[in-house]
């Protein structure tokens, strides 16, 4: 269930935990200026419970905690405060895979919870623990940095799924018959899904921002601030990717109909080469008793010879007209 601990005072790492039992007195010991962080991923209910008896957390956020699926929120529960935030992946072909990290911090606490594909957070612990001073301020410190590792996790989602409509743009565009709407269609799905979880994640920061005293008290305004406009420009970005495959579905049902119309003068093109000699066929095979063609030697290839002139000429006038 654990899949990480740490005790922190004053910006150093100076253990971690031994048991879930062990918790009180690793909070004792880290003191008024330290904290206990403990990393989980897809706990199970009976382990979160003995956990939460631990912790004494409120019976509403253990329920929301393992239901996972929340929507990113900040809510506080007495001397508690809960976190939910989305995170963003991309799994090939053309997959954004979103998972979620909670984060419940109190006086001396840190419980990270990691729900499916989560980002791994062993790069946070890393970079809190080389940054004494970050580390100082506490678990807020962490949520900083946690946000700030999701959100450049987005701007790498975007980074693959640009790429990949500049691909669906070539292929509208390309001589190939290949129908490229049903991978633009699914696309634009993709981006939309990975902006319903980012659109609630600004808000989430900006209330972090506002709403909690936790931030300014450890002087974090300025970093809540750059996750914040990085959050922006991913969401400016998402929007940009998303006008550009409407557009490239756009195009492409544009591009279908140019081909059908094309298509349409080709056939159409052939059919009057075809049905000209048939017309003049028709004329000959008619059951004339006086008609001057019939008793004349060379009927039979002028006959032939009007025929082929008559599809030559319309052969010539179609492809001068690019219908052919």
């Amino acid at each position: 269930m654990i899949v990480a601990s740490g005790l922190y005072r004053d910006g150093q790492r100076i253990g971690e935990l031994n048991g879930i039992e062990s918790t009180a007195c690793a909070i004792a010991e880290a003191g008024s200026n330290g904290f206990v962080w403990l990393g989980l991923h897809d706990p199970t209910p009976e382990e979160f419970r003995t956990l939460s008896a631990s912790f004494s957390l409120h019976d509403l956020l253990v329920e929301d905690a393992l239901k996972a699926h929340q929507r990113p929120k900040l809510e506080h529960y007495g001397d508690v405060t809960f976190v939910v935030a989305k995170t963003a992946g991309y799994d090939h072909p053309d997959d954004v895979v979103v998972g979620e990290v909670q984060l419940i911090f109190g006086a001396g606490f840190l419980i990270t919870i990691r729900h499916g594909e989560a980002s791994a957070l062993a790069s946070v612990r890393a970079r809190v623990e080389s940054d004494a001073e970050l580390l100082a301020k506490g678990a807020i410190a962490v949520l900083y940095a946690v946000l700030d590792l999701i959100v450049d996790d987005y701007a790498l989602v975007i980074e693959e799924l640009e790429g990949d409509v500049d691909e669906a743009e070539k292929s509208v565009f390309s001589d190939e018959r290949d129908n490229p709407a049903p991978r633009i269609f699914g696309l634009k799905r993709q981006v939309l899904e990975l902006l319903r979880n980012v659109i609630p994640m600004r808000e989430l920061v900006r209330d972090l921002m506002v709403r909690e005293p936790v931030v300014h008290e450890a002087s974090l305004e300025i970093e809540f601030r750059d996750v914040d406009d990085h959050l922006q420009r991913v969401l400016s970005r998402l929007e940009l990717v998303r006008d550009l495959l409407t557009d490239a579905l756009g195009a492409n049902l544009a591009q279908v109909g140019v081909r059908q119309n094309n298509d349409m003068r080709t056939i159409s093109a052939w059919a009057a080469i075809i049905a000209a000699p048939t017309l003049l066929a028709g004329v000959w095979g008619m059951n004339f008793s006086h008609m001057p063609e019939l008793d004349w030697t060379i009927g039979y290839p002028i006959a032939l010879a009007s025929m082929l002139g008559v599809a030559g000429a319309l052969w010539r006038t179609f492809k001068r007209s690019g219908w052919i």
